[in-house]
This record gives C-alpha cells, sequence and structure tokens, in this order.
C-alpha cells in the first residue's frame, strides 16, 4: 500500500494561507515497521512539513524508541540525558517525566494515576499547568468554566551539555475527553484560541521567522542564542508571562553559584534562526524560558544601515533587555491564527521536527482525568546549523 499524505485538520480559528506547507496525516504506512524506503520518505516529509499524524497507530516503547532514533541513528540518550534533568528535584520538569523502565528513552507523561504499565507498578502523573508556572494565573471560577492558557512554549531540550533532538514522537495511549477549553493570552491582547481539552498546541518555527519585519530578521540571522546552565533549574523559582512565552524578569532566577555543577563548556550558545536540512528554510528558534545572553555580530559588509538594528553589533546581557527583544520578536507568531492546536485521540501518534517548530502544553485536567502519552527525543549527535553567510547578507 502507497504511502498517502493529507493536509492536518485544521480548526476554524486557523489562517490555512500560513499553514499550506505545515503538517501532513500521513495514511497507509506503520510508523513501527517501516521498511528502508518508506523512512527515508518520512523523513523527508517531516523535514517539508514538521508533524507528520498517525492514526489508530499500535506502538511499543521499543518501536517508539527504534523510529525516534532513525532520525539520528548516532543519538542514544533520551534528551534531557536519561532524565538526569527530571530527577533533579529542583528542575521544573521533575513533576512531568516518568521513565520507561526497559526502554530508558521513552517517557510517560500524562495525568492522573496509572498502574501495571509497561512495567511501572503506580505511576502518578502530573499535567504542568500554568497555575503552578505562570506569575498570575485564571482565577478558579474561569477554570471552572474552562478558561484555561499555554504552559510554556518551548522545544524540547536541555539546553545543557547536549545538543537538541532532532524530532520528538508523542504517542497518545489513554486520551480523556472533555469539554474543549479556551485558551486565554492574557496579555492586554484579548487573544484568546478555542482548543480541544489537553491539546499539544504547535507553531512554526519557519512562520516565526518569516513574519518578522526586515528590521528584526537582520537581528535574527545575526544574533547567537547563550542559555543558562542548568536552565531547568535556573528558571525554577521564576515565573512565567501569562502567554507561557518567557519569564517575567524579577530576580527570581537561582544565582549561578546554588546551580548543580557546571562547566562553561557545557553551556549552550545556539544561533538564533536554525537551517532545515531539507527544505533550506530557516526557522526562528529559541526556547525563551532558558536564555541568558544575545550575542548580535555585526552588519556585513556591504549591508544598508539604515534602519538596521545593533549595525555594530552588540552583547545583550540584561535579562529584562534579552526578554523584551525576544518576545517582540517571537509573540506575533503564537497569534491564534497560527496556532495549531492538535485534537488527541487515542492511538495518534505525531512526529514533529523539534529543530522547526515551538510547543506547549495547554489547559488542565482534574485528578480524576487520566492522561497517559509516551514521549521519546534524543539528544542530537550534532548542534543545529544556523544561517549561511549567503542567508545573511540576504536578510541582512
Amino acid at each position: 500500500m502507497a504511502i498517502e499524505v493529507v493536509a492536518l485538520p485544521l480548526p476554524s480559528s486557523a489562517d490555512p494561507s500560513k499553514f499550506a506547507d505545515f503538517g501532513r496525516e500521513v495514511k497507509g504506512v506503520d510508523p513501527g515497521q517501516l521498511t528502508d524506503e518508506q523512512f527515508k520518505e518520512i523523513q523527508e516529509l517531516l523535514y517539508k512539513h514538521d508533524a507528520l499524524l498517525f492514526r489508530n497507530t499500535n506502538l511499543t516503547p521499543e518501536q517508539q524508541y527504534a523510529l525516534t532514533k532513525a532520525f539520528d541513528p548516532s543519538s542514544e540518550s533520551y534528551g534531557h540525558g536519561n532524565n538526569k534533568t527530571g530527577s533533579e528535584k529542583k528542575s521544573v520538569l521533575h513533576p512531568d517525566l516518568k521513565t520507561i523502565p526497559r526502554v530508558p528513552q521513552v517517557q510517560l507523561i500524562g495525568n492522573g494515576t496509572v498502574y501495571n504499565h509497561e512495567g511501572l507498578a503506580e505511576a502518578m502523573l502530573k499535567h504542568p499547568s500554568h497555575t503552578t508556572f505562570h506569575k498570575t494565573r485564571v482565577s478558579e471560577e474561569d477554570e471552572a468554566k474552562g478558561i484555561t492558557r499555554f504552559y510554556r512554549w518551548h522545544i524540547d531540550a536541555a539546553l545543557y551539555d547536549l545538543s537538541p533532538p532532532k524530532v520528538t514522537t508523542l504517542y497518545g495511549l489513554t486520551v480523556p475527553k472533555g469539554a474543549q477549553q479556551v485558551c486565554r493570552y492574557d496579555d492586554g491582547t484579548g487573544d484568546e484560541l478555542p482548543v480541544p481539552l489537553g491539546t499539544t498546541a504547535f507553531v512554526s518555527g519557519k512562520t516565526m521567522f518569516d513574519i518578522l519585519p526586515k528590521e528584526l530578521k537582520s537581528v535574527a540571522v545575526r544574533t547567537s542564542v547563550k542559555y543558562a546552565p542548568h536552565p531547568y533549574v535556573w528558571m525554577a523559582p521564576a515565573h512565567a508571562l501569562p502567554t507561557g512565552l518567557g519569564i517575567e524578569t524579577e530576580g527570581l532566577e537561582l544565582p549561578y553559584s546554588e546551580l548543580p555543577a557546571w562547566e562553561e563548556a557545557r553551556t549552550k550558545t545556539f544561533p538564533m534562526v536554525w537551517k532545515n536540512p531539507v527544505t533550506g528554510n530557516l526557522h526562528f528558534q529559541v526556547h525563551p524560558c532558558g536564555v541568558a545572553e544575545l550575542i548580535v555580530s555585526p552588519l556585513p559588509d556591504g549591508a544598508s544601515k539604515e534602519g538596521a538594528l545593533f549595525p555594530e553589533g552588540a552583547h545583550l546581557k540584561d535579562l529584562k533587555e534579552v526578554r523584551e527583544l525576544l518576545y517582540k520578536m517571537q509573540r506575533p507568531a503564537i497569534a491564534p491564527p497560527l496556532v495549531y492546536p492538535h485534537d488527541w485521540h487515542e492511538k495518534d501518534l505525531v512526529l514533529f521536527h523539534n529543530r522547526g517548530v515551538l510547543h506547549t502544553v495547554v489547559g488542565a485536567f482534574t485528578k480524576d482525568q487520566v492522561r497517559a502519552f509516551h514521549q521519546c527525543n534524543l539528544a542530537a549527535s550534532d548542534d543545529p546549523t544556523g544561517p549561511t553567510a549567503e542567508d545573511v547578507l540576504k536578510w541582512a
């Protein structure tokens, strides 16, 4: 049976013109038993479309690990280091992850208590909610009416020592049904987004770059992003913005001296935009919560300085300035018409290009709503590639 590809079902809130290339549902193939030729086709589809959906899939943890690893055969450990970051009690990831014992690269995530699951006698899962991470929260009255928020827009990556995974696979095993919720941005814009209960929301890093005005595109192709050491521990005492797109600047981050042992050589500095290995497109890929510094290179020879920002380059270390610039660049791309909120069904498998999209958990469950997903991503064998010299000349 030939592989069939159809467009993802977009919600009415989405602008179809911005999703012409984003996301595809794949039919006619078993993702757990791909031939080499089929995998090559799936790999190309993923890099072209950034997210692939397979419905009604039966997938063991071993098969999910093998599929994820096929995108980067030299990769081995879970994207956060076999859950080392998650097991660090101070980390914001700590409550969210449970490792499948026989396949430690695959994590059990979800909500409620799961029994006798893949070697885990009992697993108490906690669906991350904005109520534990944002500076402000939706009132309990509004929450009861189905009002919610994005939790934290991010890339799956340790952002320290390890390279960002190329691909994440998410497999829905138990998916509770419930009324649709309304995701409120609560940032003064009045923006709201109707979302299915427990959706995973995605935005395209390519779109995030494409819609930037010229002066910010110039900044994007010239900038490197330095992350704090052990960023999930560093950010844990801080509070997120109501959109989940970054951190409030209140001076609450842990001092570097109080972090677990770290080395400067293991901190991570990445380009602000990452080059797609198949299409050559540039994707704006920044995890705003973990950023400590921005390093902007000067304009290249021959580039016009008229209207340019930081024409001589800059090294931004003030967290407020860093965060305000990032927010200005990223916020337009999470506007409701540019968000794909996936409506999960049991046995859905979603593969997403972790170096091409940002995503977030959305919503909240009650304690008795049991949800169980398998997630796998693997620390990559190399760091992402940034814009070429030609790209910089073109956009600077």
